[in-house]
């Protein structure tokens, strides 16, 4: 199953099995304190025109807009924080909102065809959010959470999943433009969180046969050292079947380039000798 996202500007990164792992760039968003939150509560783009500047050269494929805060109008800045994106770089988007007036205004600029991250189960969810995704030909994240919750069982979370696959293929929406989430969270609350989620992903992959996605990071939540243990879950979902991570590229990129070297998915170690023949050359700058 391949998905292919595409940037306003034609460039094309294609998500699929026995592909390279794509990057999701997570930083443009209102988390924590820092210019980029400041800039969106006063319409400062600038942060964010910098911030995507920096992912694309760190290594993401795909850069993933996020604005929802408590006193950030989701109807203007996400808009305004996609245009900032688009002429900042030549890269596919990942527009997160279930805010259906919010993602309009934005895929309304000419976004190409990126992704919209993300719905649950939730029928009100679905039918604000299938429609946008039909109609504006994108490729949709579908999450193994419902109106109860993210569910403890692999079983259930598979359950929510086809739901949604199957309230899509009523739209015309076809399993290529579906990229599944099925939920990464706290090891250090659930020591079988991890396993829970990739038994959910192996359940997804012969059953539904779509793509994956993940929050890598919340794996890591409330222990130290985090990136050590995000590496690792990365390393143990790709083999598992993950296709892409929503991650920051500067800090994952390395260990998921050595994944995919691992598993043969990087002839000869181009890709791997190459990222870092890169990284020597702008340090040395």
């Amino acid at each position: 199953m391949e998905t292919r996202v595409v940037s306003p500007q034609g460039k094309e990164v294609i998500i699929g099995d026995n592909l390279p792992t794509v990057l999701i760039g997570e930083r443009i968003n209102p988390f924590g304190k820092g210019p980029i939150k400041e800039g969106m509560l006063t319409g400062n783009m600038e942060p964010i025109r910098q911030e995507a500047i920096k992912q694309a050269a760190a290594g993401a494929d795909i850069l993933i807009i996020s604005v929802a805060a408590f006193g950030i109008d989701e109807t203007v800045i996400l808009p305004q924080a996609t245009e900032a994106v688009i002429k900042a770089v030549d890269a596919p988007l990942c527009l997160e909102s279930r805010n259906p007036v919010a993602l309009e205004a934005a895929l309304q600029l000419g976004c190409g065809k990126p992704i919209i991250s993300s719905t649950t189960g939730e029928d009100a969810h679905l039918k604000a959010l299938l429609p946008l995704v039909k109609k504006y030909d994108t490729s949709l994240v579908i999450l193994a959470s419902d109106a109860a919750g993210i569910p403890n069982t692999a079983a259930k979370r598979l359950e929510i999943l086809t739901y949604i696959a199957d309230k899509a293929k009523e739209m015309g929406i076809g399993p290529e433009k579906l990229i599944a989430d099925c939920v990464a969270e706290s090891s250090a609350v659930n020591n079988m969180a991890a396993i829970l989620t990739m038994q959910t992903m192996e359940m997804v992959k012969h059953v539904l046969r779509i793509n994956l996605v993940l929050g890598a990071s919340n794996v890591s939540f409330g222990l130290p050292e985090r990136p050590v243990v995000n590496a690792v879950f990365l390393a143990l979902a790709i083999q598992a079947g993950l296709n892409c991570a929503i991650v920051n590229a500067a800090k994952m990129k390395p260990y998921i380039l050595a994944t995919d070297l691992l598993l043969g998915r990087d002839p000869r170690a181009r890709r791997y000798t190459t990222y870092f023949r890169k990284m020597k050359s702008v340090a040395a700058q």
